[in-house]
């Protein structure tokens, strides 16, 4: 069903992809939007090693819950910051899509999890967070991203 990745020298490990889902704190979420076409949005997420599950937060309403109810086929694909060899002008930087299908979130108490884990990559100050989650979670959709494939790719940009 998912096409193998064609420069296969340049994959990732599943291990280096997992690495990247974890340590950067944002990427871009695709989902199928009006008339058929992409609607990609930068998002912040958490990965949870725990169920393999990458987390979002939300408005309740708007342009990419409205796609998500029409198809919950998503794809995320995030990018590392790069480093460029001594001498050389071109980035390297690593990347990793993911597919997978969405799943809102409706219990509240797993919604408040979530939000401080998600929280955690941004700031540790406990005391911003809890009053955040008070103050804006009954506004905040979470919805999580179930992963049915992964790759990642190391590119030159030379």
């Amino acid at each position: 069903m998912f096409r193998e990745m064609l420069r296969k020298k340049q994959q990732l490990t599943q291990e280096e992809c997992l690495a990247i889902l974890k340590k950067e704190p944002r990427g871009v979420l695709s989902v199928l939007g009006d008339d058929g076409y992409p609607y990609g949005m930068p998002m912040n997420h958490f990965y949870c090693e725990q169920d393999g599950k990458l987390y979002f937060h939300g408005a309740k309403s708007g342009h990419k819950i409205d796609a998500i109810k029409r198809c919950d086929k998503a794809s995320f694909c995030v990018f590392d910051q790069g480093f460029r060899r001594e001498g050389e002008w071109a980035l390297n930087i690593q990347s990793v899509i993911v597919f997978g299908h969405i799943e809102l979130i409706e219990d509240q108490e797993k919604m408040c999890k979530i939000a401080r884990r998600l929280s955690y990559k941004f700031t540790e100050d406990q005391a911003y967070i809890e009053h955040e989650i008070q103050v804006s979670g009954p506004r905040t959709l979470m919805f999580a991203l179930v992963p049915e494939h992964m790759t990642g790719k190391r590119v030159n940009e030379a």
